[in-house]
């Protein structure tokens, strides 16, 4: 970090001079960092001009998800999905993020069962009875980043997926329950994972949630087999996906060869994701997106 002057203007933006301001957080966080922890850069930390410009994002993310809530179900296509999403995200003066992200080729991702995630919709792909399908919705607004998702049972699922759902959703809960100012990355990670072990499943390992704001992915990676007290400290104005994807069999997974994205399970047992996006803050967190 760059050395100021007490009475230089913050670098936050806020006007402030420094000492009213990030002084004594830049202080805390070098007493981190001399301890040999992993400190987030400045480029990390949202401003609060930053985040109202994410949660306007947010409001879109959020509201587009609700559209799809209120008419998914069995006879739905995939590409159906894809099509809500994107035009409630441009009526509401947004962009899917996905579209076109590194040749992604479609406005959302709609992984179904054995998809852990990034699937690709289509018209071939129908919603029937029994299935459960991850829906992840992205958004950009004037260059600010929003990121959430949510699982949808379709009609009556098996007592099997059904628990499945349901534990994914409490590991993302427990997560969000482990987020405090100045604690580690890895209590939410091991928050995680002791649930879905406890309940006989496993988290995937090789994919996690990312930070989110300014870009579509930003560091910090979030691992949720990582051990409580590692990782990044979460000091305010950190904001970052969580996002565990549990299966109900092995964690291993593998990418479909014929689109290069589709990441499945590897014993084709199911697997459920939930994902919200939340910022960290002075007295607790903040979910922007859920």
């Amino acid at each position: 970090m760059v050395t100021m002057n007490r009475n230089d203007p913050c670098w936050c933006g806020s006007g402030q001079k420094y000492k009213k301001c990030h002084y004594e957080f830049d202080r805390r966080l070098a007493m981190y960092r001399l301890k040999g922890c992993k400190i987030p850069s400045r480029n990390l930390i949202k401003t609060p001009a930053q985040m109202e410009k994410i949660r306007e994002s947010a409001r879109i993310n959020v509201a587009v998800l609700d559209y799809v809530a209120a008419r998914i179900g069995a006879g739905v296509t995939t590409e159906q999905v894809d099509r809500w999403v994107y035009e409630e995200t441009t009526r509401r003066g947004g962009i899917p993020a996905p579209l076109n992200f590194q040749g992604f080729p479609k406005s959302v991702c709609t992984s179904l069962n054995d998809q852990v995630c990034h699937g690709i919709p289509s018209p071939d792909v129908v919603l029937k009875e029994g299935d459960i399908v991850n829906v992840d919705v992205s958004t950009v607004l004037d260059g600010y980043y929003s990121d959430s998702s949510r699982m949808f049972c379709i009609g009556t699922v098996s007592p099997e997926k059904e628990k499945l759902v349901k534990v994914a959703r409490e590991c993302m809960e427990l997560g969000l329950q482990a987020v405090k100012p100045w604690g580690f990355l890895g209590d939410v990670g091991q928050a995680v994972n002791d649930h879905a072990r406890r309940n006989g499943f496993q988290v995937v390992q090789n994919i996690g949630g990312h930070g989110v704001g300014l870009a579509f992915h930003e560091e910090p990676f979030v691992s949720y087999v990582a051990r409580r007290g590692t990782g990044m400290i979460m000091a305010p104005g950190l904001c970052f996906t969580i996002e565990p994807m549990v299966n109900m069999g092995t964690w291993e997974n593998q990418v479909e060869e014929d689109n290069g994205w589709t990441v499945h399970t590897r014993d084709g047992l199911p697997s459920a994701q939930w994902e919200i996006q939340v910022l960290v803050t002075e007295t607790g967190y903040e979910v922007i997106a859920w």
